[in-house]
């Protein structure tokens, strides 16, 4: 139906907003409408980002229909026209109805043809991929049962700390579906002549996803990719028991290096030198942990921005300061120093600081100062209260203060400025000291998990209701056995509620009660709700 309030507000204001509002919402055809989409697309009220979201057409307003808040926004304002946007149809309050307009429908049919022609990606096959798709004529349909992307991995010589870690890296769903779309540009396909596999992890890893969701169930024997993670990371070399944490920060090492793209058109434009662009690892991997000490004494803070691919988490009852990610991570990945805070330094430099806007600011504490003598966290989420909590840093740590210019107390917290789309917990189960010794203590992990309340920024960002940083569980590593000798095993979920345990060769069927009693060692999540970039 037509609408006079509509069209007074064309005859007034004309198409602009609702050509931004289609560009925004509808036509996200650049990295910046996309990174708009992912600002403005959730209800302001409430922090859904489903509920039938409805932009107000005469303010930069976007409230859920399903919640009234949206209805809300218009009572309280007297703005009569919003857009749908999951349909871009228009609603008038006034006439408690949605009504038509040719010229907006054309608008939007326009806008939405122009972003396809942008955006389409029209695949050519080539004279190989003709010759394989004529030899292979036969289709595979997936369906809740299927086992495709489940093969079990021979243990090559007490190998099974690999074997883990790459049945979680194959199961991860980001990392399969770059992989999969053949997104990895190889920076060793030209030169010598020499075989791209040959050199390059990230090729390799390819060659694995294909041959796990090539729908073959035989056990794969990968002895390519073990020789190049040998020649790459020497430590790990020969067929002595590994850590599978240790495995995994030298395997996303070797992988950052190795998937740093670079972007040939620009050679023109930089004197023949290509721009290296961010890898795919940091991408999906890379958080960022924020410290802030403060001084007891003229409460000035320093505030320190170091990255991370994993959290380490303490299950005993000594306090360490956690560094989570180690050496060969932190002079591949650090970008330059940029210097925040002047004021006050911590005395062993170990954090970094990252940019300077927008400044950081200090969490509020929570609860009672951190002390040697804390109790023992039972749970997933009591480590991680535990981790970003303020802990007292002692009279034996005093720090120069810059301000009081003497030495004073200070307490130190640690919280998420940013969290990764695969964040990985790890479990310090291992005590290295006089008394070396496993922690085989049972902890429990939930499916699902939300990050909201240990971030840097707890404020109005945070609500029940936002998907922004909740989580799911699709791997985790066990280690069974003492600190001598012992045997790594694997849980993946291959989709919804479908969970199998990887043990080398073999691959069985569990429960996901199975799944959750079992004695992890590390813990693979994966962002729910992924941000437009």
């Amino acid at each position: 139906m037509s609408c006079c309030h509509l069209a007074e507000f064309k005859s007034s204001n004309g198409l602009r907003a609702f050509e931004a509002i289609f560009s925004c919402f509808f036509t996200t055809a650049s990295p910046s409408l996309a990174k708009l989409k992912a600002t403005y697309g959730v209800c302001k009220e409430c922090g859904s980002y489903s509920g039938r979201l409805h932009a107000c057409l005469h303010c930069v307003y976007t409230g859920c229909y399903r919640e009234k808040h949206i209805h809300k926004h218009s009572s309280k304002t007297r703005h009569q026209l919003v857009v749908d946007l999951s349909y871009g149809q228009v609603f008038c309050f006034a006439c408690q109805s949605y009504v038509y307009d040719a010229e907006v429908e054309m608008l939007l049919q326009r806008k939405s043809s122009e972003t396809w022609l942008k955006t389409r990606i029209e695949w050519i096959p080539s004279v190989d991929d003709q010759e394989f798709l004529a030899t292979n004529p036969k289709r595979r349909k997936l369906c809740e049962q299927s086992t495709v992307g489940l093969r079990g991995l021979h243990n090559l010589g007490n190998t099974c700390f690999m074997n883990c870690i790459l049945q979680a890296l194959v199961h991860t769903p980001t990392l399969r579906d770059f992989f999969l779309a053949d997104q990895h540009m190889c920076r060793y396909s030209s030169g010598s002549g020499t075989s791209k596999s040959s050199k390059c992890l990230m090729c390799e890893l390819a060659s694995l996803f294909q041959e796990f969701y090539k729908g073959v169930s035989t056990p794969l024997i990968p002895y390519r990719l073990l020789h190049l993670v040998w020649q790459n990371a020497h430590h790990l070399a020969g067929y002595e028991q590994q850590d599978a944490h240790e495995f995994f920060m030298a395997a996303l090492d070797i992988l950052h290096q190795h998937s740093q793209d670079y972007n040939p058109s620009s050679d023109e434009n930089n004197g023949g030198a290509s721009l290296e662009t961010e890898s795919i690892i940091e991408k999906l991997c890379t958080g960022q942990l924020q410290s802030d000490v403060i001084c007891q004494e003229c409460k000035c803070v320093s505030t320190t921005i170091d990255p991370f691919w994993d959290i380490s988490l303490d299950l005993g009852n000594a306090i360490v300061p956690t560094k989570p990610f180690n050496r060969m991570t932190a002079t591949n990945l650090t970008p330059s120093p940029t210097k925040i805070m002047t004021s006050f330094f911590p005395a062993d430099g170990a954090l970094t600081p990252l940019r300077r806007s927008p400044p950081p600011q200090p969490p509020p504490q929570r609860g009672p100062l951190l002390s040697p003598t804390s109790r023992t966290p039972n749970t997933l989420l009591e480590c991680l209260e535990r981790f970003t909590h303020p802990e007292r840093l002692g009279s034996e740590a005093k720090i120069k203060c810059s301000t009081c210019r003497t030495y004073q107390e200070s307490t130190k917290q640690l919280t998420l400025r940013k969290i990764p789309v695969i964040l990985c917990f790890h479990l310090k189960r291992f005590e290295h000291g006089k008394k070396s010794r496993k922690i085989s203590r049972f902890m429990p992990f939930p499916l699902e998990l939300d990050m909201g309340p240990y971030m840097t920024e707890r404020g109005a960002s945070h609500n029940r209701h936002s998907l922004k940083n909740k989580y799911c569980l699709f791997a985790v590593v066990n280690h069974s056995g003492t600190m001598e000798t012992g045997h790594y095993t694997c849980y993946v979920r291959q989709q919804r509620d479908q969970w199998f345990n990887c043990d080398d060769a073999w691959i069985t069927k569990v429960t996901v009660s199975e799944v959750l009693r079992s004695e992890a060692y590390l813990l693979f999540y994966h962002k729910q709700v992924l941000d437009y970039e």
